[in-house]
C-alpha cells in the first residue's frame, strides 16, 4: 500500500525553494492553471480568425497582440513566482484560485475587445490575477527576508501599474493602444527593476518544463481551431483537393512546429538572470505566432470553401507568418546558441524565409507543411551527427 498523503497545511511562510532540488516537476495546482488559460488563449485565436476572415487583419492583429500579451504575462509571472515560492499551503490555493478566477473574467471579455473595441472586462480580469499576484509578493516579504527588497519592489510596482490599468478602462477609445503600449512597458520593468535588488531563485529545470508545457497548450489551440473549422465546412463542403491541402498541410505544420521546439532541452541555457529575462520574454512570440497557426489554418478553410471576404494571398499570409515568426523565435532563444558552424547557424532562417515566399502558391499551406517536415529532416540527421561526433571524443578519451 502507498503512504498516505500529508495533509495541507493551512498557511506557511513563502520561503524560497532551492534552484536545485531535485527531480522539480509541474504540480497539479500548475496544470489545472493551464488549463484555465486554455480558454483564454482560444477566445483570443478565435477572434483573430473571424477578425482576419471578415478583412479586419490590421485591427484584428493589433488586438490580438494586446490580447494575448496580457495573456502571456499573467501567466510569466505565476510561473516564475511558482518556481521560487510554491508552498502548496492552503492560502497559495486560494489566492492561485482568485488569479484563475481573473483569467476566465478575462478571457470573456476577449470577444468585445475584438467586435467592439471594448476592454473593460479583460482589464477588470486581468487586474484581478496581478493584484493577487500582489497579496503573494507581501506573503514573501513577511517571510523571506533576504529577498524582501524584491518582493516589496513587485508588490509596489504591480499594484502601481494597477492603477493605471483601471484608469484606462474610464478612458475614451483613442487612448485604449497608446496606454495598453506605455502600461505594459512599465510591465515589463517591473522585473528588471525588482531582481536588481535580491535576484530569486527560480529553478531553471521547472521553468523550462513550465514554458514546454505551455508550447504544448498553444499547439494543441491550433489543432483544435483548425478541427472545428474543418469539421464546420464539411457540414454543407465536400472535401476538395485544395481543403485537402490544408488539413495535410496544416497537420504537417503543427507536428513540425512541436518537434522543432522540443529537439533539445533549454534547461542548459538558463544559465544567468540576464538569460532568463531574454529567454523568458521572447518567448512571447514563440507562444504567441505557435497559437495564432490555429487561426490561420481556420481562416485559409474559410477562405477555401468561400466564407472568408479576403484574398488567396491573405489567407495564405494568415498561416506562413506565424509560422515563420515562430521559427525564428526558435532559433533566437535555442539554435542560435548550439549551432557549431555557420551552416547550422542560418539553415532555419532560410527555412523561414522560404515559407513565407510559399505565400504566392497556390497551396501554400501544403507547402509549408512540406517544408517544415524537411526542416525537421534536416534537424533529425544534423542532431545525430553530432551526437556520434560526441560518442567519437568519448570513446577516444
Amino acid at each position: 500500500m502507498s503512504a498516505p498523503s500529508m495533509p495541507i497545511r493551512l498557511r506557511t511562510p513563502l520561503n524560497p525553494r532551492s534552484p536545485d532540488e531535485e527531480h522539480r516537476a509541474a504540480t497539479p495546482l500548475e496544470l489545472f492553471f493551464d488549463l484555465v488559460f486554455v480558454v483564454a488563449i482560444a477566445q483570443a485565436a478565435t477572434g483573430l480568425h473571424h477578425a482576419v476572415a471578415e478583412n479586419h487583419v490590421g485591427d484584428g492583429v493589433v488586438t490580438y497582440i494586446f490580447a494575448f500579451f496580457a495573456i502571456w504575462w499573467a501567466w510569466i509571472n505565476f510561473s516564475w513566482f511558482a518556481s521560487a515560492y510554491d508552498s502548496d499551503d492552503v492560502a497559495y490555493r486560494l489566492i492561485v484560485f482568485v488569479q484563475l478566477a481573473g483569467a476566465l473574467v478575462m478571457a470573456a471579455g476577449i470577444s468585445s475587445a475584438f467586435d467592439e473595441n471594448t476592454w473593460g472586462v479583460a482589464i477588470v480580469g486581468y487586474v484581478i490575477m496581478r493584484l493577487a499576484m500582489v497579496v503573494q509578493w507581501l506573503r514573501v516579504a513577511l517571510a523571506d527576508h533576504e529577498h524582501k527588497p524584491a518582493a516589496l519592489r513587485y508588490a509596489i510596482g504591480i499594484s502601481a501599474v494597477q492603477v493605471g490599468w483601471c484608469l484606462l478602462c474610464f478612458m475614451p477609445d483613442g487612448w485604449y493602444y497608446p496606454g495598453f503600449i506605455g502600461l505594459g512597458i512599465v510591465e515589463l520593468a517591473i522585473p528588471v527593476w525588482a531582481e536588481r535588488s535580491a535576484p530569486t531563485t527560480w529553478h531553471p529545470g521547472h521553468i523550462a518544463e513550465r514554458y514546454g508545457l505551455f508550447t504544448i497548450i498553444v499547439l494543441g489551440e491550433s489543432i483544435l481551431a483548425a478541427t472545428l473549422a474543418i469539421a464546420n465546412t464539411t457540414i454543407t463542403t465536400n472535401y476538395d483537393s485544395e481543403l485537402a491541402s490544408i488539413i495535410i498541410g496544416g497537420l504537417l505544420i503543427v507536428l513540425a512546429m512541436w518537434w522543432v521546439y522540443f529537439a533539445s532541452s533549454s534547461e542548459d541555457l538558463l544559465t544567468s538572470m540576464w538569460r532568463a529575462f531574454t529567454w523568458g520574454y521572447g518567448h512571447y512570440f514563440v507562444f504567441g505566432s505557435a497559437a495564432a497557426v490555429g487561426a490561420g489554418i481556420a481562416v485559409s478553410v474559410d477562405y477555401a470553401t468561400d466564407h472568408a471576404e479576403i484574398s488567396q494571398l491573405t489567407a495564405n499570409l494568415s498561416v506562413t507568418v506565424p509560422v515563420a515568426m515562430f521559427l525564428v523565435g526558435v532559433w533566437t532563444l535555442h539554435y542560435r546558441y548550439r549551432a557549431t558552424s555557420i551552416i547550422q547557424q542560418l539553415y532555419t532562417l532560410v527555412f523561414a524565409v522560404a515559407i513565407l515566399l510559399t505565400s504566392w502558391l497556390a497551396m501554400a499551406i501544403l507547402a509549408t507543411g512540406l517544408l517544415m517536415a524537411a526542416l525537421v529532416g534536416i534537424k533529425i540527421i544534423v542532431h545525430a551527427r553530432q551526437r556520434a561526433a560526441l560518442d567519437a571524443v568519448a570513446a577516444s578519451g
